[in-house]
């Protein structure tokens, strides 16, 4: 009875003129995002970021929220009409929308893809409404030492979130907790590693570290490759499934739709992985795996619900543990922190209005894509027509003058170039920016943590393996170390007896 009061009351908060204002604008620019390719949703947001720092801390989250589930449900309109991935979750698509749309059917496989993300989506907020406030009041019961073990967990999720090798990820997340101990201490007042340089005073800041990582270093990198496009040039017909599509298509939605959700909790899943295994368990499900491929829809349909319920299970984690579980969860739980809010726990208790009116927002934001989407068909295709020799002089206008509008510091403009060089280089050596970011997001949690809990103790390191919940986390941290290892090693053995 509490979870429909709850949600009721969320309604009233994502009801609100302004609120639905925020919502609309984030779904259709996440749309924008995934149509567009080699500008994903880590990207928009981070370079989004500064326009929400003078909206209500509500309004804001609602617009950074839409974009990122928006961007899922985009990038399967230039999977299918382009075979280009608008996002990274939307690779899989390619293999059965493009041939689809090759055949005359894009008009089914955008339809199907738009109606299995909403069913999908809509699927995992009903499931986040219900189990976000269970673990929330579950760890009500966290001190100082849990709190540090916590951010050990999550300081580990990081070997997760990156692509590359686990040492380069622990090297990043390295430098992002070094960036972290940058400005004032917290407990003592004092300020550290700044060398008498004014904009460091107030510490490294997440939003121009983020917007430099993301959006300058994607722009640079794209710069250097040439993006061939072949657009369909026939017209997108018949745009509702048939009933034989629906019949095809039903079973993968909702197979789709759980197991991205339960691989969207889990940190270092996310879209990607979910659309990935959905299109595999889809394959050795179907009757006619030889179709998969060649213009098989539920080649659209699993991997696209996949995707799009992943989206919403990352938020479980980062509203209710304040553990991100992908980069665009890093830079939220930035953006939370900014805005004077921490996620976690007592986010429920403290913040109320925007827990269960982001959840809200969720549903209505499901209800717009599906009207945006098919609709808005022709338009995406006139956008993807525009050259990006235009478009990438505007992201880079765009990232100067939010960065400097932060603080009105041309500090942060040149922090922002230099993380976007910085970006740019590790990108080419294939170090991921995600650690660094959830490291530098982190860090000062962690050091508070840390700090309070030997306070507590005297000095007492036991403290941390005393207390059942903190072991519990430190050994959880232990195992997302030692597993990769292992199980790297085993493939490594079995290659050699081969």
């Amino acid at each position: 009875m509490d979870v429909i009061q709850n949600v009721l009351f969320g309604f009233q908060v994502a009801l609100q003129p302004i609120n639905l204002i925020y919502c609309f604008l984030g779904v259709l620019i996440g749309t924008l995002v995934g149509v567009l390719p080699g500008l994903g949703p880590s990207a928009a947001i981070a370079l989004l970021l500064p326009t929400t720092f003078k909206l209500t801390p509500v309004s804001g989250t609602i617009m950074l929220a839409g974009i990122y589930y928006g961007a899922m449900y985009g990038g399967s309109t230039t999977s299918i009409l382009v075979n280009i991935p608008g996002e990274p979750a939307s690779v899989v698509t390619c293999l059965d929308g493009y041939q689809m749309a090759l055949k005359g059917r894009a008009g089914p496989a955008l339809g199907i893809s738009a109606f299995g993300s909403f069913i999908a989506g809509t699927f995992a907020v009903i499931a986040l409404t219900f189990i976000g406030p269970f673990l929330a009041n579950l760890a009500l019961a966290f001190g100082p030492p849990e709190f540090f073990s916590l951010m050990i967990v999550g300081i580990t999720v990081l070997t997760y979130l990156s692509s590359g090798s686990m040492i380069k990820a622990l090297m990043m997340a390295g430098v992002g907790l070094i960036l972290s101990g940058v400005g004032m201490d917290t407990i003592s007042g004092k300020y550290r590693f700044t060398y008498q340089i004014q904009s460091l005073l107030d510490g490294i800041g997440v939003v121009p570290v983020a917007m430099g990582l993301f959006g300058i270093s994607e722009v640079l990198l794209n710069l250097e490759t040439e993006i061939k496009r072949d657009i369909l040039t026939t017209r997108v017909r018949n745009l509702f499934p048939t009933l034989k599509d629906w019949a095809d298509s039903i079973w993968s939605i909702i197979r789709g739709s759980v197991l991205g959700f339960f691989l969207g909790i889990i940190p270092g899943g996310g879209a990607v992985v979910a659309s990935f295994a959905s299109y595999a368990i889809e394959k050795k499900a179907s009757k006619h795996p030889e179709e998969f491929g060649k213009g098989a829809i539920q080649g659209v349909a699993g991997p696209e619900a996949a995707n799009n319920a992943a989206a919403g299970g990352a938020f479980i984690p980062l509203l209710t543990l304040g553990i991100p579980a992908n980069p665009v969860m890093a830079i939220l739980l930035g953006a939370l922190m900014i805005h004077g809010l921490t996620p976690g726990p007592l986010l429920i208790r403290n913040a109320p209005d925007l827990f269960w009116g982001t959840i809200a927002s969720m549903y209505i934001g499901n209800g717009m894509l599906i009207v945006l989407n098919l609709p808005l068909i022709p338009m995406w295709v006139k956008v993807l027509k525009v050259p990006y020799y235009l478009l990438y002089p505007l992201i880079l206008l765009f990232c100067l003058i939010g960065a400097y509008s932060l603080e009105n510091s041309v500090g942060d403009v040149i922090m922002m170039l230099i993380f976007g060089i910085l970006g740019f280089l590790m990108k080419k050596f294939r170090y991921d920016g995600a650690p660094m970011i959830l490291a530098l997001v982190l860090g000062q949690k962690l050091e508070t943590s840390l700090r309070r809990s030997l306070i507590m103790s005297h000095g007492d390191f036991s403290i941390f393996i005393s207390r059942p919940i903190s072991l519990g986390f430190l050994i959880v941290a232990v195992l997302l170390l030692v597993v990769p290892i292992i199980t790297q090693r085993k493939k490594l053995s079995t290659l050699k007896e081969d």
